[in-house]
This record gives structure tokens, C-alpha cells and sequence, in this order.
């Protein structure tokens, strides 16, 4: 008879033991697979400068093993509910990106062509103390480390495909889908920073770190633009005319007797003509062709795009993914923006302002579009915290601390927001709650709630 009261009391603790809350952050693959593929594919990229030989073999094997492994585990992929309304957005902010991108190449063209290619030519370059810094380290540290410090290990095509296989790993469950949401979120701050940026650099326009670019790369009259001609170059070497120019608020000068610009056919982007200055070139005089010769730009662009990229692949990786690769990621864009300012692409100013925009527009992003809900996280450390209790609760048979417990729970979870808010749209439109997550907790409240009916 003691046995058999045993026995019942033992298979009432079973009955009501709840399975342990999952937790967020450990729900997914810890196996580290994502790490090790990301270095891989950037070690084995470097090989080409060391045995293009050995590089020729092993890329491609990389390759073929990451898009088989992609293709096996795409019909095993059980979020794709999540997927979907993730889309939309993924395709707004991808057509976001697009005209950023497109503005900030007439911005670069513009800033390039309006001073014309005698002052790009004949302006010193600013001083950048980062520079003079590096250049003095490398008189006193090692030769190798001096050689490893200039070695080409990663650039920005490097960044961009780690964040792709970072949004690919969500078939793998390296990260929390959906990876719409997550690559809709990057375009779409990547897109902000490209504003901002253009509007930083089109505004005053600085010497470039490499006087000899403009005349190598761009095709634009050597003379400065007629409306520049008046407010820019009588004072650029007078002190005095500058100071008649700060006291009187006008300008004076008329602007000088130079060629005719030339006037290419661009149907209705003929407008851009007079602000891009084409000179006349053989065979076509496409403006999209003109613009293509834009990349990157000669003078310096405040902030770096190319250090504003790999800061936004460092903050996606170490949220979405952390770990020691996030660290190693993050030792990649220090190594990049150094050697930034040591082949003088940008001046110093250019790499600390990139960078620390780069972290501020992502934690700014992320307060409406999270890439984990917030309300979901504290359900579940509440739901952690509250277990003993609301065991000791049920077996005590004590039904209105166990629905006080669970209504704790939660309550625990209600944001103060506004709604129509675009929290609303980044929780639910872009990284809806994971489903899984919350039947686990709904399987618990049930299980809860079942044993007293049945009681």
C-alpha cells in the first residue's frame, strides 16, 4: 500500500514536472559551424596572394560545399511562415538601398566634377595625424608584424558576403529567422548611413589623400564650374578677398571665359548634365555609364563607406550570431580601417566617423526593428524565474497562485508603445514572435491548468 502511494506520488511529480523554458539566446546550433565557415572562406580567399595555385583548388571546393550544403537543408527549413511576411520589407529596403545608392553616385560625380581637375591636381592633401602614426609604428614594430598589418586580408566585398552567409544560416539554425527580416534591416540602415553620408560630403568638399586620382579616373574639364568660378576660386589663395567676403556676406567676382560644356543627349536625365560636367567621349554618352565611373570617388568622402559597411556586418554578426567569430570580425574591420588610412583611400577622420555611425544607426535601427522580440525574451526569464514557485503552487493544488503566477508571466512581457508605431511594424511585419517559443509556453501554462481539471 505504501509502494503503490509512492508509485502515484512519483508519477504525479512526473506528470507535473514542465519542461525547462527554452531560452533564446541558446535555441540555436552552438556547434560553431558558421565561425568556422566564415574564416574559411576568408583565409582561403588570402591564399590567392600566397599559392594561386593552392587557391584555384580549394575556392571552388569551398564554394561547391557551401551551396550543397544550402540546397540539402532549404526543403528541411521549417520557418518559412516566418519567411514570408518578411519579404515585402526585403524588397522595400533592397529598392531603399538601390536610390541611396544611386543619389550618392551623382553626389560623388558632382563633387568630383565641379572643381574641375586643375584643383584636385593642385590641392595638398589635409594632414592626418592617424597616418603620421602608423607610418612612425612602422619604424619601430616587427618587420612581421608591419608586413601583416599592410597584408590585403579583408575588403569590402569580404563583408558583405559574410553577412550573406550569416542571413543564409538560418537554415541551419546558426540564427533566429527570419533572414529576410535580418538582410531587410542591413539595407535599410546601410540605405540611412548612404544619405547621410552623401549629404556630408557634397557639402564641403575636401582634398583628396590621393591628388593623382581625379585625372586618372574621371573625365571632367580641368576648369571649375562657372557657378564655382564665382564663389570659390578669387579667394582660395587671397586672405584679403576672403576677408571682404566674411565682412561684406557677397561675392564679387565674375565668373572666367572658358569652353563651352559640353551638352550630352540623356533624354529626361538631361537635367543631371549641368551638375555631372561630361566632357565628349567616344561612343556612347550613356548617364548610366557615366555614373558607373563614380565608385568610390577620388576626393575624400566624409564618412567611409567601406569602413560604414564592415561596422554593419560587425554589429549584425555579434547580434545575430556573437561568439569568437563576432570578435574575429571585429579584429577584421580594425585591420581594414588602418590600412584605410595607410594607403591613404581615407583620411583618419573618415574610418573613426564610419565606424562610430555604423554602431549608432544599427542600435538606432534596432529600437523599432529588433532582430529578437523583446516581449518574447522576458516572458521566458520571468517563465525561468517563477518555475519553482509555480511547482511548489501546483502541488500544493493552490489553482489562484498558479493563475497569479502565470498572469505575472504575462504581464512581464507588455510593452509601453504606441500603437500603428513602427515597433508594431519592426516586431510583427519584419521578426514576427517565434511560434515555437510561444507554444512551449503555452504548453506549460496548459499542462498547469490541465492538472487542476483533471484534479
Amino acid at each position: 500500500m505504501g509502494n503503490s502511494k509512492k508509485r502515484r506520488k512519483g508519477s504525479d511529480d512526473h506528470k507535473m514536472r514542465l519542461p525547462p523554458a527554452p531560452r533564446a539566446r541558446h535555441r540555436r546550433d552552438s556547434s560553431g559551424w558558421l565561425g568556422l565557415a566564415a574564416m574559411a572562406y576568408v583565409g582561403i580567399d588570402y591564399v590567392r596572394h600566397v599559392s594561386p595555385v593552392w587557391h584555384e583548388l580549394m575556392q571552388p571546393a569551398l564554394w561547391a560545399a557551401l551551396v550543397i550544403a544550402t540546397i540539402i537543408r532549404v526543403p528541411l527549413y521549417r520557418h518559412w511562415s516566418l519567411e514570408l511576411p518578411a519579404a515585402i520589407p526585403f524588397i522595400l529596403s533592397l529598392l531603399f538601398m538601390l536610390s541611396a545608392l544611386l543619389f550618392e553616385a551623382i553626389c560623388v560625380r558632382l563633387a568630383t566634377a565641379v572643381l574641375g581637375l586643375d584643383w584636385h591636381n593642385g590641392t595638398p592633401p589635409l594632414p592626418d595625424v592617424g597616418q603620421w602614426l602608423l607610418l612612425a609604428l612602422n619604424e619601430k614594430l616587427p618587420q612581421t608584424l608591419v608586413n601583416i598589418l599592410r597584408a590585403h586580408i579583408i575588403g569590402l566585398h569580404h563583408f558583405l558576403m559574410l553577412f550573406i552567409m550569416l542571413c543564409f544560416s538560418v537554415l541551419f539554425n546558426s540564427v533566429e529567422a527570419p533572414g529576410l527580416g535580418l538582410g531587410a534591416r542591413y539595407m535599410f540602415t546601410m540605405s540611412i548611413g548612404r544619405l547621410l553620408r552623401a549629404l556630408g560630403f557634397v557639402s564641403t568638399i575636401l582634398p583628396s589623400p590621393r591628388p593623382w586620382c581625379a585625372s586618372t579616373r574621371f573625365r571632367v574639364p580641368p576648369y571649375p564650374h562657372r557657378w564655382t568660378q564665382k564663389y570659390y576660386v578669387p579667394y582660395s589663395n587671397n586672405f584679403d578677398a576672403i576677408r571682404q567676403v566674411i565682412k561684406h556676406d557677397i561675392a564679387y567676382a565674375v565668373a572666367g571665359n572658358y569652353s563651352t560644356e559640353f551638352q550630352p543627349h540623356w533624354g529626361l536625365m538631361n537635367f543631371l548634365a549641368d551638375f555631372l560636367r561630361p566632357t565628349a567621349s567616344k561612343g556612347s554618352s550613356s548617364w548610366y555609364n557615366l555614373l558607373t565611373k563614380a565608385g568610390g570617388g577620388c576626393n575624400d568622402l566624409l564618412f567611409s563607406g567601406h569602413m560604414f559597411v564592415a561596422t554593419l556586418t560587425a554589429m549584425a554578426w555579434k547580434e545575430a550570431y556573437g561568439g569568437y567569430s563576432s570578435a574575429l570580425i571585429w579584429m577584421f574591420v580594425m585591420h581594414s580601417a588602418q590600412r584605410e588610412i595607410r594607403e591613404r583611400y581615407h583620411y583618419s577622420v573618415d574610418c573613426v566617423v564610419a565606424i562610430y555611425m555604423g554602431i549608432l544607426l544599427w542600435k538606432m535601427t534596432g529600437l523599432f526593428w529588433p532582430i529578437k522580440d523583446a516581449s518574447r525574451d522576458r516572458r521566458l526569464d520571468k517563465l525561468d524565474k517563477i518555475q519553482s514557485r509555480l511547482l511548489q503552487a501546483a502541488k500544493d493544488s493552490d489553482i489562484d497562485a498558479v493563475r497569479q503566477l502565470l498572469n505575472e508571466v504575462d504581464l512581464s512581457s507588455q510593452v509601453s508603445q504606441k500603437p500603428g508605431t513602427m515597433a508594431d511594424f519592426g516586431s510583427s511585419d519584419i521578426f514576427p514572435i517565434n511560434r515555437q517559443t510561444w507554444f512551449s509556453f503555452a504548453h506549460q501554462k496548459n499542462l498547469v491548468l490541465r492538472y487542476f481539471g483533471s484534479a
